[in-house]
């Protein structure tokens, strides 16, 4: 860990000059408390650092929560081993889960599922007399459930270093949280200019507690986070199909994680009660399971927090990017892409080049940054990878 200033800690030891700076511009805002923690996957983003913890008394900042409200990962660990899957067809069980689950942006269920209905009913329950509120951001979002989306957002049957086989997912609120997340974004802004408020960005922008604003959003910020958990259960339901109809027997489940990654949540650090905001980052209270995932090419792992005090009690959630996605197009190539997932089942198409294992930090570099954060407790290599273009 390197102390960068008084109100901001790193753990990350590949850092740019635009990303650090952006989060020392973050750290200045007069409500961070105590100080803003930057994990070892940090990189640039949209207003605050994708891979930065960042408390703050008594506010919110919208765009440090990011527009994927409640994104997130769920791993479930099964009964079988990979002596149980040769001799069989990993590409019909890609296919099976891509025809089971909606891939890509703006996609969605043509019809609700009977897996899907109670999960849908739960969420027009939590939203009550917002319900119409939530339909306004988006009329589609009971079809997004059990939906993947695009970029990062993948599914996948992996295997850890006893051979056990692991189903892993990586999505969150789709359309409708983006669009819960741009409505308050723009909401903080236009406060900000009503009163005059000078911000080092303006995406910087607050809501402050005790106003019908900042209630507003956290209402919609809370339903939002339920809705991405659900999504996940319902895409691991439906993956959890297409392994036991592909293999012809029951999967049995014996480890279970679900974990957010940007969301915001009231928590106690260094004697206050403050809101922490994590961008692309995980929970890690002294033993709480969580989910580091790599590229779609290297190894993702399963994790116990060290409860850093810190850190926040917080980790990486990822390998975090190297590379954006249009200098990646420009750097690397379809050849490239199909020799870095040389051994692992995909869909062999361009579509994914900004995806490829180079972009993204060594995952190994971040999970040696991130020893006094976490440990591990599984290492998981693809077999089987799904995406969206």
């Amino acid at each position: 860990m390197i102390q960068i200033s008084k109100r901001l800690m790193s753990w990350a030891s590949i850092i740019d000059d635009l990303t650090l700076d952006q989060a020392t511009t973050t750290a200045t805002l007069p409500f961070i408390f105590p100080h803003l923690a930057l994990m070892p996957d940090a990189h640039l983003g949209k207003g605050a650092t994708v891979g930065s913890v960042i408390p703050t008394l008594g506010a919110i900042v919208p765009a440090a929560v990011g527009v994927d409200i409640g994104c997130g990962m769920r791993a479930l660990r099964t009964q079988f081993t990979k002596a149980d899957l040769a001799g069989h067809d990993l590409a019909a069980l890609r296919m099976s889960i891509e025809r089971a689950v909606p891939l890509s942006a703006g996609h969605h269920n043509s019809r609700i599922l009977p897996t899907a209905e109670p999960r849908i009913a739960e969420l027009e329950t939590l939203a009550g007399d917002d319900l119409s509120t939530i339909n306004s951001r988006s009329g589609s979002w009971h079809r997004q459930l059990g939906s993947l989306g695009s970029g990062n957002h993948f599914l996948e049957v992996t295997a850890d270093e006893t051979d056990r086989i692991w189903l892993f997912l990586h999505s969150g609120s789709r359309g409708v949280g983006n669009r819960i997340a741009q409505h308050h974004i723009d909401v903080a802004k236009k406060l900000a200019a009503k009163w005059w408020i000078t911000l080092p960005d303006p995406d910087l922008a607050y809501l402050v507690e005790g106003t019908a604003e900042f209630d507003a959003y956290i209402t919609e910020l809370n339903w939002a986070q339920r809705f991405a958990a659900l999504n996940r259960d319902e895409m691991m339901d439906r993956m959890v199909s297409a392994l036991e109809h592909w293999i012809g027997h029951e999967v049995q489940v014996d480890s279970n994680i679900n974990c957010h990654h940007n969301y915001s949540a009231v928590e106690e650090h260094f004697g206050k009660r403050v809101w922490v905001s994590r961008k692309g980052a995980i929970h890690a209270g002294l033993g709480v399971p969580g989910l580091i995932p790599g590229s779609m090419g290297t190894a993702s792992f399963v994790v116990e927090g060290l409860g850093n005090p810190l850190a926040l009690c917080s980790s990486p959630h990822g390998a975090g990017r190297a590379y954006s996605r249009t200098k990646a197009r420009k750097t690397f190539t379809g050849d490239d892409l199909r020799t870095a997932m040389a051994g692992i089942e995909y869909r062999d198409s361009d579509a994914f080049i900004d995806e490829i294992p180079g972009a993204y930090k060594p995952i190994e570099q971040v999970m040696a940054d991130a020893a006094d954060l976490v440990t591990v407790v599984h290492e998981l290599h693809q077999l089987v990878n799904v995406k969206g273009n």
